[in-house]
């Protein structure tokens, strides 16, 4: 299958990590802290002060704020940064602003602010249109803040909504995930992301399962209902254009495109991670850290290391198989100077075989079967 819309252009993304909460989810494990307003200024002026050290001209066209809580952050200051990144590079007429927000920190005067300072597109963490959930994964907003919320949003102009659940929570039922995914559904976003919860290693929620007696759905009823939410947003008209990604048409996140299209992008602040031409690297962790090595005047950037033509083939190809497109073998082949089916073929023929994966059209791609095991088939390339 191949896109319907344009693949995305050599301009670089830009993210920009903001790691304060207003209070810690117990499932997460992203580079997150507690808020402080002393502290958010600090930290914003070290993010000007990075991307202004970091600008060298060059074309972004999709510019993300992670986090964390970016929505913690006033419209004055989501300014200051957007001012940087245009002075520092060539910010795109039509660049997509995305900002990361929680229902609980929506409020139509700062909605109104942020869209009249350049944010494009709303990245909405409703994760559960039940409240019994929401209380499990220790998220602070109702499901009815989350609908006041989109009405907040849709009322305020925001004309390119896109809303975050996740799928196989402690003690759901499959009836609830469908009754989640219909709510979505009605809500009618431009975008949604239905993610399946992953639970790390040291996460409080494992404990908080054990002792309360939580357990997750059996494997194979959390592929139904990943197949349920499916069924359900295509049936709505939305296109699945990555395995937990789905959109209207033209409605794609471009950003993350680029970490599935094999593209460039530069990330700021603490723990951000960056890719372009070749070479990797990531911000120290830390937020105060952070903070204290720009006041210093020194670069936050460690372990940067250019990546093995090996790696970055490999990295490529797995990727690219986390879009419903999949990978075009002989485009592919042609940048790393190399013979795709020479040399992964023989490791892919039994996928292929086993229904989980397609080669036709000069592409591989994975049918929904196989995105149910895309780490099986995906390891094969790292």
């Amino acid at each position: 299958m191949r896109s319907t819309e344009a693949a995305p252009s050599g301009a670089l993304g830009i993210y920009i990590h903001i790691p304060f909460c207003s209070a810690i989810c117990n499932y997460c494990n992203f580079n997150r802290g507690l808020f402080d307003g002393a502290l958010k200024q600090r930290y914003v002026a070290a993010l000007v002060a990075e991307i202004g050290r970091a600008g060298d001209g060059a074309q972004v066209d999709s510019i993300f704020f992670g986090g964390g809580t970016p929505s913690l952050l006033d419209a004055s200051e989501v300014a200051q940064i957007l001012d940087a990144c245009r002075s520092a590079f060539a910010v795109a007429e039509g660049v997509e602003t995305t900002l990361e927000m929680n229902p609980e920190s929506c409020r139509g005067s700062h909605v109104h602010g942020l869209l009249d300072v350049g944010i494009t597109r709303v990245s909405l963490g409703v994760q559960s249109f039940h409240d019994h959930e929401l209380v499990r994964l220790g998220r602070t907003h109702t499901a009815d803040q989350a609908r006041t919320a989109i009405t907040t949003l849709r009322d305020a102009g925001c004309t390119n909504l896109s809303l975050d659940l996740m799928l196989w929570l402690p003690g759901q039922s499959r009836t609830d995930c469908v009754a989640s995914v219909d709510e979505m559904v009605a809500l009618s976003p431009d975008h949604a992301s239905l993610y399946m919860l992953e639970l790390y290693p040291n996460a409080p929620l494992r404990e908080e399962m054990a002792r309360s007696g939580w357990s997750l759905a059996p494997d194979e009823d959390a592929a139904e209902m990943y197949l349920d939410a499916l069924e359900r947003t295509d049936r709505a008209g939305y296109e699945q254009y990555e395995i937990s990604n789905v959109s209207r048409p033209g409605r794609r996140s471009r950003h993350n495109l680029k970490y599935w299209r094999d593209g460039s992008w530069l990330g700021f602040g603490c723990g951000a991670h960056s890719t372009r031409a070749g070479v990797r690297w990531k911000n120290c962790s830390e937020t105060v850290r952070y903070i204290e090595t720009i006041e210093c005047g020194e670069s936050p950037a460690e372990g940067r290391r250019r990546l093995p033509a090996d790696e970055r083939l490999g990295d490529a190809v797995f990727t690219g198989l986390q879009l419903v497109e999949g990978v075009d073998v002989d485009a592919l082949g042609r940048r790393y100077h190399t013979d795709l089916r020479g040399r992964f073929g023989r490791k892919l023929r039994p996928y292929v075989e086993a229904g989980v994966l397609v080669d036709a059209d000069g592409r591989w791609r994975l049918t929904r079967a196989g995105m149910l095991v895309s780490n099986e088939v995906m390891k094969d390339f790292v």
